[in-house]
């Protein structure tokens, strides 16, 4: 069969330009989204301003929209945003990217208008706000200095009162770039704000809950602080917080890197705090970040304590790694051999397997899997299937336990739309049963067995049985 010719740049440079011209104004007429490309491309023939007043035109559209969107329009709602933003993105910056960036903040400012007429509970909405976000940031780079002090007021002029988060997004996407007096002009101007707004909400009833801007103009404070390098404020700040909401890791870790590893290790070990994404003291990344605190006091010992205090609870194969590495030649052989054995006598089963299988030793794993055979939850479809065709191969006695808790957990739930990952399970149990069944727990029925069983507890579900055969 002859390969169709492939289109390119030079190809169609070849027709006429009539040619080309009906093709696209024949493709503007079928598709709306390629007609809007079409006029901006137009516009922009007319310099900046033509192409940021058609991108306004849009805009007040969208402004004004009061319609609901339904579902199956959606999509292409969704498209309309993005070739929105495109165009503001690829014809109006590359010419005049201080208007690019108004038309970017006016767009974003729109976002809670927006929500209000679309489900978007899949997110591809809020996917373009996030991107305009970025592309508005990286603009500002572009701005200059005159420009870039104007930042601020726009910003808080269009989302200033805003509640959905992208105004602090939008301060953190643009405050790296913008100058250091700028900065603190903000920085001193939401200060500012905050108090007057604080003064006004302790005249309200106390009676109620009400939703307060300071704490996200506190926020871009912080971030503020951060752009100027100023982590003396950035921890006051962070200090004003409530304790259960104050980001200890984070000011540790920044406290750390800029040498401060006293006050480091006071924050990192603050009673009662919030550590993003850990809630226990002996989480492994707060932990990992405290012995590095510690190794930088020249507390060593005490560094190394903790990791083994954190690998004897979580067995955490990245604790383990760097408390070997910080031991003396051929001792980490020793300790080694020593955390290998503690995964079998482990009180959590799960934790045991994920450790041997992230160090790896698979033989240990399937030791796991074999001193716990009654343990293992079939529910566990997103997990257990991958596991069990990683060992069926050098152990396939620990296989056949994963896959029939698989199995079993189908055929007792009746997850009909499951019964042909079911079917597959079977056959693999099928394949594995001669080798598996001399190295399976006495307690544990053979293969033939435990077929016998399942036709007897589930023979009714012909749904999977006509799967099997």
């Amino acid at each position: 069969m002859p390969r169709k010719s492939a289109l390119s740049i030079e190809k169609l440079a070849e027709l006429p330009a009539a040619k080309l011209a009906q093709l696209v104004l024949d493709e503007a007429e079928r598709n709306a989204g390629f007609r809007r490309q079409v006029k901006a491309a137009l516009a922009a023939k007319s310099g900046p301003e033509g192409i940021a007043k058609l991108i306004d035109r849009r805009l007040s559209g969208l402004e004004r929209a009061k319609s609901f969107i339904e579902w199956d329009k959606a999509r292409a709602f969704r498209d309309d945003l993005q070739s929105l933003t495109d165009t503001i993105e690829a014809e109006l910056a590359p010419a005049a990217p201080d208007m690019a960036i108004d038309r970017f903040i006016r767009f974003i400012a729109t976002h809670e208008h927006v929500f209000e007429r679309v489900d978007d509970s899949s997110g591809h909405v809020q996917d373009v706000y996030y991107l305009a976000i970025i592309s508005a940031g990286k603009l500002t780079a572009q701005l200059s200095a005159s420009e870039a002090a104007l930042m601020p007021d726009k910003i808080m002029a269009r989302l200033g009162e805003t509640t959905h988060g992208y105004l602090a997004d939008l301060a953190k996407a643009v405050a790296p770039h913008l100058p250091q007096s700028t900065l603190a002009q903000w920085d001193t101007d939401l200060n500012a704000t905050i108090k007057e707004r604080k003064a006004e909400e302790a005249k309200l009833s106390t009676d109620r809950w009400h939703y307060s801007m300071t704490s996200q103009w506190s926020d871009m404070r912080q971030t503020i602080a951060e752009a100027r390098g100023d982590i003396d404020l950035l921890i006051a700040l962070e200090s004003a917080k409530e304790p259960h909401l104050q980001d200890v890791q984070g000011i540790a870790e920044r406290l750390l890197g800029v040498g401060r590893a006293t006050e480091a290790l006071d924050w990192v070990r603050k009673p009662g705090s919030r550590a993003k994404g850990q809630d226990d003291e002996l989480s492994p990344r707060k932990i990992q970040l405290e012995a590095r605190i510690l190794e930088a006091l020249d507390d060593k010992p005490a560094a190394q304590a903790l990791r083994w205090q954190c690998f004897e609870s979580r067995l955490s194969a990245d604790i383990l790694r760097e408390y070997l590495k910080m031991l003396p030649d051929f001792d980490d052989i020793d300790a080694e051999t020593q955390a290998l054995k503690l995964g079998l006598s482990h009180p959590v089963p799960e934790t045991a397997l994920r450790f041997y299988l992230d160090w790896p030793r698979l033989d240990l794993a399937a030791q796991v899997i074999l001193q716990h055979y009654s343990n293992w939850d079939g529910s566990h479809w997103h997990s257990l299937p991958k596991t069990a065709g990683t060992l069926e191969h050098e152990h396939p006695a620990a296989a056949t336990i994963l896959y029939r808790a698989l199995l079993d957990d189908i055929l007792k739930s009746a997850r009909s739309k499951a019964y042909g990952h079911g079917a597959k399970y079977l056959g693999k149990l099928t394949l594995l049963a001669e080798t598996a069944d001399p190295l399976l727990p006495k307690e544990v029925m053979g293969h033939e067995a435990y077929l016998s069983e399942l036709r007897k507890k589930h023979g009714r579900k012909t749904g999977f049985w006509g799967r099997v055969e």
